[in-house]
């Protein structure tokens, strides 16, 4: 495998993609968390409102900041390790990403400044407008990149023309079939990881006896914004499956390890498919509740993989990166809806509460990647479903070449992730001994 060029772009882009897609998911729900504390702060003058913007507004900024660092080098993979891509669709791909430029990435730069040192030098209300825009932004880029990406998986709105994509309707394009559902999902998503992140590093300093109202003001927006959001994002992932079943039948089938096409089909819950044999090993399932969840009928059909031949995403993969997403999800939704009973009764937190939020600070990660390599590598082996296979659009830069790079972004990444996440402690580090000192 690793002497397939193939194989060896197809791992690098994912770590790109993977490591890029970390901070994106911060900054897009952190900036409507920033404006919602400085709402509050405006609204009440309470300096504890205040605080808790000055501290994670320095997050955002860090986060920004490798956000925009590691979507450049992902950019040049496409003429890099996928020049195919861009011949083929580059119709479609080119103007919804220079979209995303001009529309979202501008505003950003140009009022992130304002957000960031304006705070002294500009009115109240103007710092409140900066931080609104720098939030429309971040929310405009997630809509071009989701419109491109949902594309992708359904294509509308085109024609082929000389082995090319060319453009009919834009609105087509944009609104696909996948395309609500996955701006919602990803949206929803982005909030859940931000609540988690707030929740995890506040209960950090809460071990670390910081009982300042600023910081269990952090606690209780993280805790309360959790255990309202996941609810939500449950209710979307069974629309957005319901979606995937129409447009996207053989992802569905792999998500499940369903190869043959069944009437009342069981819920596997555990099994390792085996695509050797096209079989699923020690199996663990629930007679009709697949059918039930995936149909709303007890008895509703789903197309098995064999009924795609080759033309199907690995199945393995694509089975348990789903049940890591839901299960981490069932858990945030556990531990959200118990600390949040504890604070609605008025009852202090305690320290095993605090613990296992700190523990699970990036769990919203964990949840976005396993969610999204569901998406990526189920529409394989399509990189736009039914017009351009992942094999067509390779280069043919030597497989020595690809991996020394991958091996260089590797490196950088796992060093840029754990400084990053070693700043994040060190700030709410600081932010206690600041607290004990005032």
């Amino acid at each position: 495998m690793l002497s397939d060029p193939i194989v060896l772009a197809r791992i690098q882009f994912a770590a790109n993609i993977s490591f890029h897609i970390l901070f994106p998911t911060i900054s897009i729900a952190l900036s409507w968390v920033l404006l919602f504390f400085k709402y509050r702060s405006n609204k009440t003058n309470d300096p504890a409102w205040q605080a808790l913007y000055s501290f994670w507004v320095k997050i955002f900024a860090l986060t920004f900041a490798l956000g925009v660092v590691t979507g450049v080098t992902m950019s040049f993979q496409f003429g890099t390790n996928w020049p195919g891509y861009m011949q083929t669709v580059g119709n479609v791909a080119g103007p919804l990403l220079a979209y995303e430029v001009l529309t979202a990435f501008f505003l950003e730069a140009t009022f992130l400044g304002i957000m960031l040192f304006g705070q002294k030098r500009v009115s109240r209300r103007i710092h409140t407008i900066a931080t609104l825009l720098v939030a429309i932004g971040t929310s405009f880029s997630a809509f071009w990149i989701l419109a491109l990406n949902s594309w992708m998986q359904t294509p509308r709105g085109i024609e082929i023309v000389d082995g090319r994509v060319r453009v009919l309707d834009w609105f087509a394009v944009i609104f696909n079939p996948t395309m609500p559902y996955q701006l919602s999902h990803m949206l929803v998503a982005s909030g859940l990881v931000v609540a988690f992140l707030i929740a995890g590093i506040s209960a950090y300093r809460y071990l670390h006896d910081d009982q300042s109202r600023s910081n269990l003001l952090g606690l209780k927006t993280g805790i309360y914004l959790a255990a309202i959001l996941i609810p939500l994002q449950i209710f979307i992932g069974d629309l957005n499956g319901l979606n995937v079943l129409k447009h996207q039948p053989a992802k569905l089938a792999a998500i499940e390890a369903i190869w043959d096409t069944e009437t009342g089909a069981s819920l596997n819950l555990f099994a390792l498919p085996n695509e050797k044999e096209r079989r699923n090993d020690y199996v663990l399932s629930i007679p009709k509740l697949g059918s039930l969840i995936l149909t709303h009928e007890l008895n509703g059909k789903i197309l098995g993989l064999n009924e795609f031949k080759d033309l199907h995403p690995p199945v393995a993969k694509v089975f348990w990166s789903f049940r890591v997403m839901v299960g981490v999800g069932m858990l945030m939704l556990l531990v959200s809806w118990w600390c949040c009973f504890s604070l609605l009764r008025n009852k202090p937190l305690g320290k095993l509460k605090a613990r296992i939020l700190l523990g699970m600070t990036f769990s919203g990660w964990v949840a976005v990647l396993s969610g999204w390599y569901v998406t990526e590598i189920g529409r394989q082996p399509w990189l736009v479903t039914g017009i351009l296979k992942t094999v067509d659009a390779a280069s043919k830069v030597p497989a020595p070449m690809i991996a020394t790079t991958l091996f260089m972004y590797l490196a950088l990444y796992v060093f840029l992730l754990i400084s990053y996440i070693s700043v994040l402690f060190f700030m709410a580090k600081n932010a206690v001994k600041s607290q004990k000192a005032y």
